[in-house]
């Protein structure tokens, strides 16, 4: 696999090594030993599949709090989307700060971010499905989010959100 670092430290994007022949192609991507020696968290505790029916449907920020924090690893497996992250941690040097990564079916990247990271994504096309890892497991009572929209962030979306749920837009600014 290709590790790229994001602009968020500790943050990859991570693309995939084809192996082709006249089958197709092979890849892993899955390899804890490279994860680790990069730094990222490893663990995999669970497994996620979102599916999103429309074309502009945003989803996030989501975070999980401490000492239930997740890293994420997060791939489109359908359609696409562009994922985005935003660095919450206040002793991270891009505290605030936030990164975008286009994920689709036919790129085949995965975008990689750790504990203390916001994250959410609009998708760009219809029938865009995500697939991610999580290094723990939800916890109902330790979920949490800031507003795609905060000033304090200044995403540069590619274009406005048509779906979008209740609890999203409910998320507070960051004060």
């Amino acid at each position: 696999m290709i590790y790229t670092p994001s602009r968020i430290p500790g943050a990859w994007v991570i693309d995939i090594t084809k192996i082709t022949d006249a089958r197709g192609f092979f890849a892993m991507t899955w390899l804890p030993r490279e994860l680790s020696e990069r730094g990222m968290n490893p663990a995999l505790a669970q497994c996620n599949l979102s599916f999103n029916l429309k074309r502009g449907t945003l989803r996030g920020m989501h975070f999980q709090n401490a000492p239930h924090a997740q890293a994420k690893i997060v791939r489109a497996t359908r359609g696409a989307l562009l994922d985005v992250i935003v660095d919450l941690r206040e002793d991270s040097p891009a505290f605030k700060q936030w990164d975008a990564v286009e994920l689709t079916a036919d790129n085949h990247r995965m975008l990689y971010m750790p504990e203390g990271v916001a994250h959410g994504y609009l998708t760009l096309t219809d029938n865009t499905e995500a697939y991610y890892h999580a290094s723990s497991p939800w916890v109902p009572a330790a979920e949490s989010g800031v507003r795609w929209d905060d000033p304090a962030f200044a995403i540069d979306w590619p274009f406005r959100a048509e779906v979008i749920s209740d609890k999203d837009t409910s998320w507070p600014l960051m004060k």
